[in-house]
């Protein structure tokens, strides 16, 4: 059987239903053998950059992998951004890469790169040494991907073994589990940790929402009556109009939600590793009485040293510790609204709505906080939301609801820009009957802009509301607070951009709105047309920004 055939035979066998990717000449075998299939698509990206971070998107919106595949070398290399943010988040994605020819390897042939230039930005770095073992290093590779903590993986395929037809060898059954069960000891330490807690507090980080485990996180943090305070990747494992939420762990994140942190006499962290961006370089304290629940045992005691570590799951963990809680005796309120505990929770949200309530203007040019929150009030719970990286994104982690595990997308520590567009692209193909939104800056849209073509092309329904200040204005703010330059120095207010304009260049229907008013009906008028749809909202390039403004 041929090679490419087998590969796309492969990745159809094990569910994987959507390629993202640009053909190149080495490519096309691969190309060929998913053209007239209903069972995988292929998606044609603008840019290498995008391809890895729309599956990237289509996984964190989906909990399905996708596949990518890039010529070699620039190719390989642009996709390495999205290679990396995929790691750090720990989501599934598979990276076919056609690899030069082995007999040709070292001579610097055509868009040669040694194989090993990607091992640091993968879980795992597989390259293809024989044609007949192609379909068994995929399928192993794909259960890498799969197998909890997931991540992204790299095949490296020689263009020149796509067109053999060879005995290949059939790929045998690999797992997909990681680590299983949680030893009875160390839910027993956490549970007495835990329970004599007068104060205590939930973390929770992304772990939650890949294991599908909100409903044990509510569960827990009920039971415990602890507010709950989420990572950048965490947001939405509970909805955040719960009365336990408090709202997530940043460097915007405003004194009263750490102080809450460093108030309480005890924490559960559930499914994070404690990174140093949502830590401010683990300077925010957390109580000494931690209780750390990770699958990585390279996470344990990074930035603080757990009294309790727990090696598992978030869902069979969070499962555990609930039923233990229960056992002794520690019951659920009969109502989350009227306990202590909420109203902790709500003390930190409060003092958010202080802190910004002036900043809620309705009129021209808005703010930040007040044209996130009114694209909030006109989209529906259901929305999945992909937000780039950027200024306006550290307000939203803030200003802007998230209502479930798998509707809200933003980079985690990798934090780069571009990738709203091209990650919402991959939620939509993820999601095909969902209403898709992007949260985007013109400064990350500009570095991903070519992908409203792809969106067009592919006749994906998606709003794309981007937020045009004219200025990379979290850079300049530093730049004029803290160094000798001058007021917008990164700013093109002298060169503006027609977003508008540029949208309908490439087929995509597009307005501006510039209140509130005319934002709210926009969004909602966009969303309900079923095509693509850009909003482009102008903000106020010298608003205050959120870490300067909710930290003083």
């Amino acid at each position: 059987m041929q090679v490419s055939s087998a590969v796309v035979d492969r990745l159809a066998e094990s569910g994987i239903e959507a390629v993202f990717g640009i053909p190149g000449k080495q490519t096309l075998p691969l190309n060929e053998a998913i053209d007239g299939r209903d069972d995988v698509r292929f998606v044609m990206a603008r840019h290498e950059t995008a391809v890895t971070h729309q599956a990237w998107g289509y996984a964190e919106t989906s909990g399905k992998t996708a596949a990518t595949v890039v010529v070699p070398g620039p190719g390989d290399m642009n996709a390495m951004n999205g290679l990396k943010n995929a790691r750090n988040d720990c989501t599934p994605l598979v990276h076919l890469a056609v690899e030069t020819e082995p007999e040709i390897r070292g001579g610097e042939g055509i868009h040669e790169t040694p194989p090993e230039t990607y091992d640091t930005v993968v879980k795992e770095n597989v390259l293809v040494e024989r044609p007949e073992g192609t379909v068994a290093a995929l399928a192993e590779a794909i259960a890498i991907a799969e197998t909890p903590p997931k991540g992204p993986v790299r095949v490296g395929i020689p263009k020149n073994f796509l067109k053999r037809d060879v005995a290949l060898a059939a790929a045998p059954e690999y797992p997909r589990e990681g680590p299983t069960g949680v030893p009875d000891e160390s839910v027993s330490a956490a549970v007495e940790l835990l329970a004599g807690a007068s104060d205590p507090v939930v973390i929770a980080g992304g772990g939650v929402r890949a294991s599908g485990a909100s409903e044990e996180l509510e569960a827990v943090a009920t039971r415990l009556d602890a507010p709950v305070v989420t990572t950048y990747k965490g947001k939405g494992v509970l909805p955040e109009d719960h009365p336990l939420s408090a709202g997530a762990l940043s460097g915007s994140a405003p004194p009263a939600l750490l102080e809450l942190l460093a108030e309480a006499d005890a924490a559960l962290a559930v499914g994070t590793n404690f990174d140093a961006v949502a830590t401010r370089a683990w300077s925010v304290d957390v109580p000494d009485d931690l209780v750390h629940v990770t699958l990585d045992p390279d996470d344990l005691g990074t930035g603080y040293g757990p009294a309790v570590s727990v090696l598992a799951d978030a869902d069979e963990a969070l499962s555990a510790i609930d039923g233990a809680l229960g056992d002794r005796g520690v019951e659920a309120p009969s109502s989350a609204d009227a306990t202590p505990g909420a109203e902790r929770a709500r003390a930190v949200r409060r003092d958010f709505d202080e802190r910004v309530d002036e900043l809620r203007v309705d009129g021209a040019p808005l703010t930040s906080v007040a044209a996130l929150e009114t694209v909030r009030e006109a989209l529906s719970r259901d929305t999945v939301v992909a937000a780039d990286a950027g200024g306006f994104r550290v307000w939203g982690l803030n200003a802007f609801a998230a209502y479930g595990p798998r509707s809200y997308v933003n980079p985690g520590s990798w934090a780069t820009m571009g990738t709203g567009l091209p990650s919402g692209i991959g939620a939509q193909v993820a999601n095909p009957d969902a209403d898709v939104a992007v949260l985007t800056g013109d400064g990350g849209l500009m570095m991903c802009v070519h992908e409203l073509h792809t969106a067009v092309a592919e006749e994906l329904p998606i709003t794309v509301v981007a937020f045009r200040n004219e200025d990379y204005a979290i850079i300049s703010e530093e730049a004029e607070r803290s160094y000798a330059l001058s007021e917008s120095a990164y700013g093109w207010a002298d060169a503006p951009i027609d977003f508008v304009a540029l949208a309908e260049s490439l087929g995509m229907r597009a307005v501006r709105a510039a209140d509130a008013s005319a934002v709210a009906e926009a969004v909602a008028e966009a969303v309900a047309a079923d095509e693509p749809v850009l909003v482009e909202v102008p903000t106020d390039p010298r608003e205050p920004q959120a870490s300067e403004w909710l930290t003083e």
